[in-house]
């Protein structure tokens, strides 16, 4: 019962709101950077917002583009190392605002390469980031939530609860962190080259902070990434993704993981708000327009549950005249966990199935499975483990 509460409470707009119909998420002030220090953190700003910060500072707006690649192409954190503003300007702000990422608490690589880090938050909270390289590219998988309310059944993140909402901040310091981390290959190009928002949390539960974060990913003055290689995987919050489309449009991953709604009310709760004809009619409208589009359909393949031809067939026509490719992924165990992964066998099988019928098909190579960096692995560390229900009462009442 603690799901259905919590997905009662998500009105037709996504959010999830407090007594009197404000939505929990939304802003409550100009800017909501501040830190524990009572200063703005200027990390979490987009263009827009430090353009506006800086005009309430009395200053022009091009100090915003400046300030922006010192702390996102350079990595500074101290206003002094910021030479082309004046000795006046950076004393202001060292006044009312900072750099503040959050601090690398774990560093572990694995066998493969795959990189993890653990980055403890300002209020004792531990998130995950894991940096997955490969020879044509490195992908950064980012959380966006200290936990997550949705409870998918195959997950360690919605079995360690919830605590809240990433600010910008925090969203986008996992990218500086990491990209300070990495540091460039030997041409002096960046190493990531793509972000993916598949880490800790469900993104359109945080719309607003994960929204402003990705926009500082895709602005040349920060990390210039395009929207093809800025994608954002969702459960299926439906309502959300028609804003997505409209406010920033970057690719889209759906948790789809069963092809019919009575089994996936059982792995993915949040069906029983949002069905599977809901879903993928909302995919279709997000790319309608544009014939080069594709919704990755990531799809966790589970021992006995969802793994036989006959699901594959299933899947095959509930895919029908959706513009999709299938991303198939062995499941990755966890403590607490009650499924088995399937067989190469029986995964080559569906695969086989789908591409029979012209479905673009791929199996992920599982990766960081020894440090527990793989996909559904990531749990951080968190510090109210309160049941998720109680909490959100919790912060109902409390806005």
């Amino acid at each position: 019962m603690a799901v259905e509460r919590i997905l009662s409470s998500v009105k037709p707009d996504g959010l999830v709101r407090n007594r009197i119909g404000e939505p929990c998420s939304r802003y409550k002030s100009k800017f909501m950077e501040t830190s524990v220090t009572g200063k703005l953190n200027l990390l979490g700003l987009d263009l827009a917002a430090m353009q506006s910060f800086f005009s309430d500072l009395g200053e022009k707006p091009f100090r915003a583009g400046q300030v922006m690649q010192w702390i996102h192409h350079y990595g500074a954190t101290d206003f002094d190392a910021m030479t082309n503003l004046s000795k006046a300007l950076r004393l202001r702000l060292q006044e009312t605002a900072e750099i503040r990422p959050p601090q690398v608490e774990l560093d572990q690589q694995a066998a493969d390469g795959t990189r993890k880090w653990l980055l403890r938050l300002s209020d004792g909270n531990c998130i995950e980031t894991v940096f997955i390289p490969e020879a044509d590219r490195g992908t950064l998988c980012v959380s966006s939530q200290v936990g997550c309310t949705l409870n998918c059944a195959f997950c360690a993140t919605g079995h360690q609860g919830f605590n809240r909402n990433l600010e910008a901040h925090e969203i986008i310091g996992q990218v500086w962190a990491a990209n300070r981390a990495l540091g460039r290959d030997p041409k002096g190009e960046r190493i990531i080259t793509n972000v993916v928002m598949m880490g800790m949390g469900e993104p359109l539960l945080n719309f607003d902070n994960v929204v402003a974060a990705m926009k500082i990913m895709l602005d040349d003055m920060a990390y210039g990434l395009s929207r093809r290689r800025v994608t954002l995987s969702t459960a299926g919050m439906v309502p959300m993704l028609e804003r997505l489309r409209e406010e920033c449009p970057v690719s889209l991953a759906v948790s789809l993981h069963a092809p019919n709604d009575a089994l996936r009310n059982e792995l993915v709760p949040l069906n029983r708000k949002y069905p599977i004809a809901e879903l993928l009619a909302a995919c279709k409208r997000y790319v309608e327009g544009d014939a080069r589009r594709r919704v990755t359909i990531e799809y966790v393949m589970l021992a006995g549950v969802n793994d036989s031809v006959a699901h594959a067939q299933e899947l095959v026509k509930v895919l029908d005249g959706v513009p999709a490719k299938v991303n198939l992924i062995p499941f990755n165990p966890f403590p607490q966990g009650r499924f088995e992964r399937s067989d190469q066998a029986t995964i080559d099988r569906f695969r086989d199935v789908l591409m029979r019928a012209n479905l673009t098909t791929v199996t992920r190579k599982t990766r960081g499975d020894d440090i527990d960096a793989a996909c559904g692995q990531l749990a951080g560390r968190i510090q109210d483990l309160t049941p998720r229900s109680q909490r959100l009462s919790r912060r109902i009442l409390s806005a």
